[in-house]
């Protein structure tokens, strides 16, 4: 699919490319997706994350299954890599990289061996996924997305940020604009200033002070409503949003649903 192209309708094959390091293991995904109905499996297959990455932007497919622990850069690693609109189900025989693959918004996380009637259960999440997140004409998509961040309150309380030297103080959440992500630290753009804090975004969203009051709209970043001053429709079902400050920020398709 060229990058251009408008995503399928949900009775549209599902296109998915398989990254496994193990043949064996690739060859009885592929057994058992090829029973699914409406899944279009691509002939090539990955066996790590450098060849999945050449065959995702050759071939564009809609979805990956793939497994975690490969040589060189991990599943997790990879799925950082993925375009936006990519989806992920993680296969693996490990249960301890749940919480963070659902942090990188993956759609299913099979833990092996699994079951057909399993399995099809996460063709089913992707289908879903996929028409979540098929693009909304742009008017209404922009309009939709106003309206929901115009229904969150005003954010109440105080984050603790470190000072240089030692100790802390209350930086009110109120005049934070936006969150970004910085490896295992976030960045709190309380314009002019912008404050460092060893904490990851999700961790930051799911605080009981923070929860519910800013909204993550981009893998890499979550805003504050009260300080969006406008928002424009892009191409692909993204759009961008003009803080007060005037920075720009992208909303990402993998996020749109939560504004509407």
């Amino acid at each position: 699919m060229n990058e251009g192209m408008e995503p399928r309708p949900d009775a549209a094959p599902l296109r998915v490319l398989i990254v496994d390091d193990e043949p064996p293991a690739r060859a009885k995904l592929r057994r058992l997706l090829s029973s699914q109905p409406g899944v279009d499996l691509l002939a090539e297959e990955a066996g790590d994350a450098e060849q999945a990455l050449q065959l995702v932007h050759s071939h564009r497919p809609d979805a990956l299954f793939l497994d975690i622990q490969m040589p060189g850069q991990s599943g997790l690693e990879l799925a950082l890599a993925l375009p936006e609109d990519t989806l992920c189900v993680f296969c693996t025989a490990f249960d301890q990289h749940a919480v963070r693959a659902f942090d990188l918004h993956a759609v299913d996380y099979l833990l092996k061996p699994f079951t057909p009637e399993r399995l099809a259960e996460s063709v089913q999440r992707l289908r879903q996924r996929r028409t979540a997140l098929a693009p909304k004409p742009a008017e209404t998509q922009r309009q939709g997305w106003l309206s929901a961040l115009q229904q969150i309150q005003p954010v109440p309380g105080h984050w603790l940020v470190p000072q240089r030297g030692g100790g802390l103080f209350k930086l009110p959440l109120a005049e934070i604009e936006w969150v970004a992500a910085a490896d295992n630290y976030i960045e709190l753009h309380a314009p002019p200033a912008c404050h460092l804090d060893r904490c990851t975004l999700a961790d930051f969203l799911a605080h009981a002070s923070v929860q519910g009051r800013f909204v993550r709209v981009h893998r890499s970043h979550a805003i504050n409503p009260a300080h969006v001053q406008g928002l424009s429709a892009l191409p692909r079902g993204e759009a961008e949003l003009q803080m007060r400050s005037g920075a720009r920020l992208r909303v990402s398709r993998s996020h749109r649903a939560q504004l509407g």
